[in-house]
């Protein structure tokens, strides 16, 4: 074999082996964004919630309602709610934090669903920043020209509304009974769940 054939042969050996790593450090490169970069991981999350993924369950309220008197929420300025004081009404809760990727990743959806029912006084919206830094969790929404209204949690939260799980959405209906509970990311804009709400802002 001639000294050409053998660089030939070296060279294109050369060539495969820097082709197949430049396509495995990429692989390494994109799969490190996604989990080391909250905004990488929540927009990957969000493209599944697109196409259908993350879909939360639509229950039947228990029987009778919950006590929620005594379990308060406390917004930048002050002003503190307490869910016993929002009897008659639908209440959406949502514990997220800013650095949370399917926090991220579902807020859009979230943003758009608070849009349509902001208006309707038959339903409260509360976004319980599980961190309890509201000048952080305020800037975050500011930046991003999101309008939903941020809370501090104030008081002990059940564990059956809240286990520590980010993002966790609860639903109660008027008569203070759990309607939906869902732990992780999903699709608020969905008309599953806007068809939900308006039902339940429109029964008694």
């Amino acid at each position: 074999m001639s000294n050409f054939t053998v660089q030939k042969a070296i060279d294109c050996y050369t060539l495969k082996f820097i082709r197949k790593n430049i396509v495995n450090t990429a692989f390494v490169v994109l799969l490190l964004v996604i989990i080391l970069v909250p905004d990488a991981k929540a927009f990957l999350i969000k493209g599944l919630m697109e196409i259908g993924f993350f879909k939360p369950k639509i229950e039947t309220p228990v029987a009778s309602g919950m006590n929620l008197s005594g379990i308060r929420f406390k917004d930048a300025k002050g002003n503190t709610i307490d869910l016993g004081d929002l009897k008659g009404k639908v209440i959406f809760l949502n514990f997220w934090a800013t650095w949370c990727p399917p926090c991220r990743a579902e807020m859009p959806s979230v943003n758009k669903l608070y849009k349509q029912f902001k208006a309707d006084q038959n339903v409260v919206f509360i976004f319980a920043d599980a961190d309890g830094d509201l000048a952080k969790s305020t800037r975050f929404m500011t930046d991003r020209k999101y309008e939903l209204p941020v809370y501090k949690v104030e008081s002990d939260v059940p564990e059956q509304i809240f286990s520590g799980s980010l993002p966790t959405t609860v639903i109660f209906d008027k008569q203070g009974r759990l309607a939906l509970h869902h732990e992780g990311a999903a699709d608020y804009a969905d008309k599953k769940i806007v068809d939900f709400l308006n039902k339940l802002s429109r029964s008694n």
